[in-house]
């Protein structure tokens, strides 16, 4: 079902921010020549000036690592270095997990992230975004759930308690915005993020993959949101799950849907470039609020080896 479909919403925004951009860029170049001086700039007014540096400052607040390349938000390890904490499964709340993080305390807090495997599944089924979103600069808790068998309803409602452990209690909330969050689940996990962020719209970037779940309609849902589905999966058909879920998505919302090309339900469980690029950029964009991800995001991608149906909205 190749495919790609645009939004009419999205070009306006694009091109508002583009001259924001360019001027950061010489704010940027500026600083770097001349100190705080805004060196080499066209003459402003004090009040202008004042403008410049407060868009500059909110632009790259939240930006983290150097700038992106396809190349490295395709690459397994990142820019970071990392290390791991366990949690133990006496946690109340959730059945423990995994945590994933850069090893500096240099670059000021990052973003945080919790992954939920799929029915039956173990968090090891997830491990491999473990390190590689991390390197990005996240830190990112892949927990188990309570019962392997839970529906998606007390996944949702065991990542927001494990998003409240990472935050105020772990061992490493220290380098942890708790305002900035993301979410990713595979199968029922990923059925369980939509039921997370329905419920607690602070949320700032949802990423469900291959997702399950026995509701259809998410309307309420406004986080951003980038749906993964796998055009061969027999056990979450895109028909069923992945599409419908997508298109009740409101469209005053950020969403997109990516479809991998010939990919089996479980595709999620083993390293897969595409999966991480798109991940990596999503949570950029809507966690760091960083545009300089907005390059892989819009235009849309094409539909390609890899990709059979993508489609949404360029980032507001």
């Amino acid at each position: 079902m190749a495919q790609i479909q645009s939004e009419a919403v999205t070009q306006p925004g694009r091109r508002k921010r583009k001259p924001r951009r360019l001027l950061s860029l010489g704010v940027a170049a500026a600083f770097a020549l001349g100190g705080a001086g805004l060196v080499g700039l066209p003459s402003a007014s004090a009040g202008e000036t004042t403008q410049v540096q407060s868009d500059v400052s909110a632009q790259s607040q939240f930006q983290r690592g150097p700038d992106p390349t396809v190349s490295s938000i395709e690459a397994r390890t990142g820019h970071y270095r990392t290390s791991t904490t366990r949690v133990s499964g006496l946690v109340s709340g959730f059945g423990g997990g995994t945590i994933h993080y850069p090893t500096t305390t240099s670059d000021g807090t990052f973003g945080g992230v919790v992954i939920t495997p799929g029915y039956t599944a173990s968090a090891s089924t997830m491990s491999w975004m473990g390190d590689r979103l991390a390197s990005q600069g996240f830190v990112v808790f892949i927990i188990d759930t309570n019962s392997r068998y839970d529906q998606p309803g007390a996944r949702g409602r065991q990542m927001l308690a494990a998003v409240d452990y990472l935050t105020g209690r772990s061992s490493e909330r220290h380098r942890v915005d708790p305002n900035r969050i993301g979410l990713i689940g595979h199968s029922m996990g990923g059925g369980g993020v939509l039921s997370a962020v329905d419920s607690r719209p602070s949320v700032k970037a949802a990423v469900p993959l291959t997702p399950w779940h026995l509701s259809k309609r998410w309307g309420s849902v406004s986080t951003p949101t980038l749906i993964v589905g796998a055009e061969r999966d027999s056990v979450a058909s895109v028909r069923s799950h992945a599409i419908p879920f997508y298109e009740s998505l409101s469209r005053s919302t950020d969403r997109s849907y990516l479809e991998l090309n010939g990919a089996s339900h479980f595709a999620p469980n083993t390293h897969n470039t595409t999966i991480a690029k798109y991940t990596i950029s999503w949570l950029k964009r809507f966690v760091d609020d960083d545009t300089r991800y907005d390059q892989f995001l819009c235009p849309l991608p094409p539909t390609d080896r890899n990709i059979s149906d993508f489609r949404g909205n360029c980032p507001r």
